[in-house]
């Protein structure tokens, strides 16, 4: 079906101009001052290893990491008994850290984290340290909308650590930094060869036509280039999930398209008579209606999708974490995190206005959240059934919208995959080595090994038990001395050799809140 001019122009202005609206304000992160190392030879003393590829956890263990790279992985005796056995000898110089009974984890990767957010004046500085106190060390950046040139320079900053910042990898928004939008063949392999000799590692779409995307897509490939796509609902009538993974897109985010792609008896979803895509609450509410619509669990639809999505190493991004608030508003809107945590431009944008895109309370039912509770459970069943067929489902957390603070959402989005029937070992593998690989980085990370780099999360508490632990604010529990006690919390994030106190990192956060507030 051939694409008029008017169609891709309001797909443009519909859907981009409210992600690009978090570059106004937007403050660059100032020089590293946190951090420590890497050190020539670095020896982390009795930690519990879990490495992320799906193995039980094992301890204590000795890991020896040499600038930033693991070279020696030893088993060092046993758990509840003083450790008897030969270990790594530390040299003159070497930095020994004693982890004992602590859990060590890959660095976590969030396979969808803006630089922000619609919100003004949110400072990088912000976004990058509770990323990095939550263990996230390696960050997708769907659609680099803060713009290139301050995209890429944070990129090569993170890189050479001389800010305090997670990996950045740069998806950028098809037809980012041209004036008119792509409506021909040769514009998108243009586009696509100019983006690649700029910096970016991919392409995050919204919706072009068919040729159009098969011409990005193939130049993409030729390229180096992942992509991913939201499957907006002005246009997936042309192009839902199964379409763009023929023609060769690599990831899917959030969940447009896919029940799309379920449809037996219809080809368009059931919008009401009066439904206006500009109003937002019209646009979330029913959404939360159209898993009701799919094919149903276990049919020859369900399977068939399921199973060219397989065929393709098709990647599922799910970001459930996203749109959780509209299953329970009262839940996202009173996270204990906001008080200490969440900066009063971003409270303020999460409030009901017509004007702000995600902030669609205008008038949200028990019964929207009902409909979007069912919704829940229907793509948590399609991710849970693509998981057990072999199928590669990573973790992402679309934060700065909704009443999603960045980080905390992260580790919440790892709650939501063990809800939707995960265990606890391959929700880590969401979060780890399924990401490298969907992003072809899992030579380096994603997976704790001799050999690869030393992205590494330390933890206290045991977080196969209960990822709370994972929280910034900790696990809220009752002590052994029967007083209300928090517990947990990451304590260590090591991002190329680098170990960075990510409670201090918490703190440095606490009081950029506390300024804004006072302000």
């Amino acid at each position: 079906m051939k694409y008029s001019l008017l169609l891709i122009l309001l797909i443009l202005s519909f859907i981009v101009p409210a992600e690009l609206a978090f570059a106004k304000g937007d403050k660059s992160a100032p020089q590293r001052t946190e951090g420590k190392g890497p050190y020539k030879r670095l020896i982390l003393r009795g930690g519990i290893l879990i490495t992320g590829e799906g193995a039980p956890a094992r301890g204590p263990m000795d890991i020896v990491i040499e600038n930033d790279r693991i070279t020696r992985i030893v088993s060092v005796g046993n758990p509840g008994v003083p450790i008897k056995a030969q270990r790594p000898i530390a040299n003159k110089g070497d930095m020994e850290i004693d982890i004992e009974g602590q859990y060590v984890l890959p660095g976590f990767i969030d396979m969808h984290g803006h630089i922000g957010g619609s919100a003004d004046n949110i400072p990088a500085e912000y976004v990058f340290k509770l990323w990095l106190a939550h263990g996230i060390t390696t960050v997708r950046e769907p659609g680099s909308f803060n713009g290139i040139p301050w995209v890429i320079d944070h990129v090569k900053r993170s890189n050479k650590n001389t800010i305090t910042a997670p990996r950045i990898v740069p998806y950028f928004g098809f037809g980012l930094g041209r004036d008119e939008p792509i409506t021909t063949v040769k514009q998108a392999k243009h586009w696509v060869k100019s983006i690649a000799k700029k910096g970016a590692k991919g392409i995050k779409f919204f919706g072009a036509s068919p040729e159009i995307m098969q011409a990005a897509l193939t130049e993409a490939k030729k390229q180096g280039l992942g992509s991913m796509m939201h499957h907006a609902q002005l246009d997936v009538t042309n192009m839902n999930v199964i379409d763009s993974a023929r023609l060769g897109l690599t990831t899917m985010e959030h969940w447009y398209g896919l029940p799309e792609a379920l449809f037996e008896h219809q080809h368009i979803q059931n919008y009401s008579a009066d439904y206006n895509y500009n109003n937002e609450q019209d646009r979330f509410g029913e959404a939360g209606r159209l898993w009701l619509q799919a094919a149903k669990q276990g049919s020859e639809k369900w399977q068939q999708v399921r199973d060219e999505l397989l065929t393709l190493d098709f990647t599922l991004d799910p970001t459930l974490t996203i749109y959780e608030a509209s299953r329970d508003l009262m839940r996202d809107m009173n996270a204990d995190w906001h008080k200490e945590y969440t900066l009063p431009t971003l409270w303020n944008f999460f409030q009901p206005n017509r004007y702000a895109h995600g902030s669609y309370w205008f008038d949200w039912t028990t019964d929207d959240e009902i409909a979007w509770k069912k919704n829940y459970q229907l793509w948590m069943s399609f991710l849970n059934d693509y998981k057990n067929h072999g199928g590669r489902v990573t973790a992402g957390s679309d934060s700065g919208y909704i009443f999603k603070i960045y980080g905390f959402s992260y580790i919440r989005e790892l709650e939501l995959l063990r809800e939707a029937g995960f265990n606890a070992l391959e929700v880590i593998q969401s979060a780890t080595i399924n990401g490298a690989e969907a992003l072809g980085m899992e030579n380096d990370i994603g997976s704790i090994r001799v050999g690869k780099k030393a992205d590494l999360v330390i933890v206290g508490e045991n977080p196969l038990r209960n990822l709370k632990v994972l929280y910034g604010t900790g696990h809220f529990r009752l002590g052994d001395d029967n007083k209300p006690t928090r517990v947990g919390g990451v304590n260590y994030t090591i991002k190329d050799g680098i170990i960075y106190d990510a409670k201090a990192l918490l703190a440095d956060v606490r009081a950029l809140v506390a300024s804004a507030k006072a302000k």
